[in-house]
């Protein structure tokens, strides 16, 4: 996630102060992806020693107010117009646990399997449930959170379709020995 564009993309709309921001990405994603407080203050001194967002007063109350730059909105620009690149796919704990798994003697893979298919499996229904109760209110803001809850459930129920081609192997695997 590139933290750096989100808040480029937030302040866009208005100038907003770090905890703004971060309320404001928080309730754009459903709060999925939370923000730590300092990363949004550190990222905003990188931003600004880059030119792209500028120091834009304060709000009364002590709170530096940043503003985006037309540095910044040609960035965001390219940003939104290019699409994610896939070079460095994002780490998966997931596979990892279990390519771990399938190398360390004593380990009950199908157990993990297993375990891992029930919490995902529940977490899909709850995403599948959040998304039918976001839905039925029927209000333009809420698309943002509807997209970000159908990547969700994507995403999930491709883990789950992955577990069942993980669980075949191994079995596959037990019955050549």
């Amino acid at each position: 996630m590139s933290i750096r564009h989100s808040l480029l993309a937030l302040l866009q709309d208005q100038p907003r102060y770090g905890y703004q921001l971060r309320a404001e990405f928080e309730n754009r994603t459903g709060s999925t992806w939370p923000l730590n407080i300092g990363q949004v203050y550190t990222t905003l001194d990188r931003l600004e020693r880059g030119a792209l967002v500028a120091r834009d007063g304060d709000d009364g109350n002590g709170h530096v107010v940043y503003s985006i730059t037309a540095a910044g909105r040609a960035e965001i620009r390219e940003w939104f117009a290019a699409p994610v690149e896939r070079n460095n796919p994002p780490r998966n704990e997931l596979a990892i646990k279990l390519a771990l798994a399938v190398t360390v003697p004593g380990v009950d893979i199908q157990a993990i399997i297993q375990g891992q298919r029930m919490a995902s499996v529940q977490a899909l229904q709850d995403y599948t449930k959040a998304r039918r109760d976001t839905a039925s209110s029927q209000r333009s803001v809420d698309t943002a959170w509807l997209m970000v809850l159908d990547s969700l459930i994507f995403q999930t129920e491709a883990e789950v379709r992955w577990l069942d081609l993980c669980e075949a192997r191994m079995i596959q695997q037990a019955q050549g020995k």
